[in-house]
């Protein structure tokens, strides 16, 4: 069908050159109105719904064309909430939501596991699971990750998804590690009062490991050891200090570790991949190193290093008898990928023995 602009002519325009204008308009206007009509005759795209809606649509339309055989129906979901890894088709996870799951608890998991399981679950009645799904999924997989030949093996728990290096940089704990390092004169000082006195019953020294280790703790498995904070105010106090100083679980320790010479301890691997343990030198041989993940490392007197013992390590002292012991101060502090909600649920959960 044909149109004449001359059907519904339109008084002519002298200032603007006349009818020509007038058709001009028309055009426009009638395809204005072939636009409109388009618009709206055409069914609505659905290409920029996301996927996750299409794929519960698409589920939705094949549900509705297949009956559902009761007998084969899953079972409901109850009403315990926990949380789980959400898998999306690009194979991104998220352990933030919390979604209805009945999956059991491991079997093959050993009873340490299950206690620690139980206090997580004790704590989200107490609390909430928001934030939870790391924890939650590390604790379901510790047996696993105890199996598996790696490097990086924390042989109590792994929390997943903390991007981890042997050695950090300062700037990880910068705060913290220029607290220590501005005290270093004070604790070394306080360090070298107690160690002159010799071994004094009023104190309390610990052997742990192979022959030539010795420490002198101030806090263990997060418990203050009173006699020996009182007998280093100035290092307790500069503790207090920090901020990111574990002291109210059993992942946290810190106090004055010494190695002997012709001491080696062999490739072990620390407790959990949520902590970092801060290195300040206070005697280091030159002959002393620290290998952790296969990357060496010397101490330096009045510097930190900041190492994820999670990793395989060793440590030895080859210098001579003249040399005398290696002396660091060790202090354990929260991996920074670590969230505040996740801290607070680890202290809960890895509470100190009373």
């Amino acid at each position: 069908m044909s149109w004449s602009l001359d059907l519904v002519p339109l008084p002519p325009c002298a200032l603007l050159g006349g009818p020509p204008l007038s058709g001009l308009l028309w055009t426009v206007l009638l395809l204005f109105l072939w636009y409109c009509y388009r618009i709206g005759s055409d069914p609505p795209s659905h290409s920029g719904m996301l996927k996750s809606s299409s794929g519960r649509s698409s589920f939705s339309r094949s549900s509705s064309r297949s009956p559902i055989n009761p007998i084969h129906s899953a079972p409901k979901a109850s009403a315990a909430i926990t949380m789980e890894a959400v898998e999306d088709e690009e194979g991104t996870e998220s352990y933030l939501t919390p979604v209805l799951s009945h999956a059991p608890f491991p079997t093959d998991a050993s009873a340490g596991s299950r206690k620690l399981y139980r206090a997580l679950q004790e704590y989200a009645k107490r609390y909430s699971w928001a934030g939870m799904g790391r924890i939650h999924k590390g604790l379901r997989n510790q047996a696993r990750n105890n199996d598996r030949p790696s490097i990086q093996k924390p042989h109590l728990f792994y929390l997943p998804d903390v991007p981890s290096i042997p050695f950090f940089p300062r700037d990880a704990h910068r705060h913290d590690i220029e607290v220590l390092e501005a005290s270093y004169p004070k604790i070394l000082a306080e360090f070298q009062a107690v160690y002159q006195r010799g071994i004094d019953t009023k104190l309390v020294w610990s052997y742990p490991g192979p022959k030539g280790q010795t420490v002198f703790p101030l806090y263990t498995a997060g418990v203050c050891v009173v006699s020996n904070c009182r007998a280093c105010p100035c290092t307790y106090r500069t503790l207090l200090s920090l901020r990111t100083f574990i002291n109210s679980n059993s992942l946290g320790s810190a106090g004055f570790w010494l190695l002997g010479p012709g001491a080696t301890l062999g490739g072990a691997y620390g407790p959990t991949n949520t902590r970092l343990r801060c290195h300040l030198g206070l005697q280091t041989p030159a002959q002393c190193e620290l290998v952790v993940g296969g990357e060496p490392q010397c101490w330096s007197e009045g510097h930190c290093l900041l190492v994820d013992d999670s990793f395989l390590h060793t440590i030895s002292h080859n210098g001579g008898a003249e040399d005398g012991p290696r002396v660091i101060f060790s202090v354990d502090l929260w991996h920074p990928n670590v969230a505040a909600a996740e801290r607070q649920a680890l202290d809960y959960i890895f509470a100190p023995e009373q």
